[in-house]
C-alpha cells in the first residue's frame, strides 16, 4: 500500500511539475529578469505584417502587467512611431537570445518620430510607459518566452 501511494505522489508531483513548466512557455505569459528580480506580463502576440501594424493603436489603456510582444521573422532594426496610439509606451527591443539590447522610455502618443533599438534586434515588448524605469528593466536583462527558443539565454526548458 504505501509503494502504491509514494508512486501516486511521485506521479502527481511529476504531473504538476509538468503543468507549471508548461505555464512558464506559455505564448501569453512573458517574463523578464534582471537586476531589479524578475517581472511577469500577459501579452499579446504581434508575428504577421498586419499585426504589428496595428499594434497598440487606439487602445484607452493597457494594464500594468499587460504587453505586446512584436516578433520578427529574422533579426534587423525595426522601427516604431506612435501614430493613433492614445497612451505612452516603454520599447524594450530584444536580441534573438532574449536579451534586452535597448529600452526606449516614455514613447509619446501621437509621435511621428521613429523609434529604434539598433541592429540585431528580433523581438519588441511594449509595455505601459514609465514601467520600466519602475521596475528598472535595462539593457542586459533576460526575457523568457516561447519566441526565443532554446538557445536563449533564459530558455523556456530552464
Amino acid at each position: 500500500m504505501r509503494a502504491g501511494l509514494a508512486a501516486a505522489g511521485f506521479a502527481l508531483a511529476a504531473f504538476a511539475q509538468a503543468a507549471w513548466a508548461g505555464d512558464v512557455c506559455a505564448p501569453e505569459r512573458l517574463d523578464i529578469r534582471g537586476g531589479f528580480g524578475e517581472a511577469r506580463f500577459t501579452v499579446e502576440i504581434a508575428d504577421d505584417d498586419a499585426e504589428r501594424a496595428q499594434g497598440l493603436m487606439f487602445r484607452e489603456s493597457l494594464g500594468t502587467s499587460q504587453g505586446m510582444l512584436f516578433v520578427y521573422p529574422r533579426a534587423g532594426d525595426p522601427r516604431f512611431w506612435m501614430k493613433n496610439t492614445l497612451i505612452p509606451l516603454d520599447m524594450v527591443f530584444v536580441t534573438p537570445e532574449g536579451v534586452v539590447q535597448h529600452v526606449h522610455a516614455m514613447a509619446q502618443p501621437g509621435d511621428l518620430t521613429p523609434i529604434g533599438g539598433g541592429d540585431g534586434v528580433i523581438a519588441v515588448l511594449e509595455i505601459r510607459g514609465g514601467l520600466a524605469a519602475m521596475l528598472g528593466i535595462a539593457p542586459g536583462d533576460e526575457l523568457r518566452h516561447p519566441a526565443f527558443g532554446s538557445d536563449a539565454a533564459w530558455p523556456c526548458a530552464e
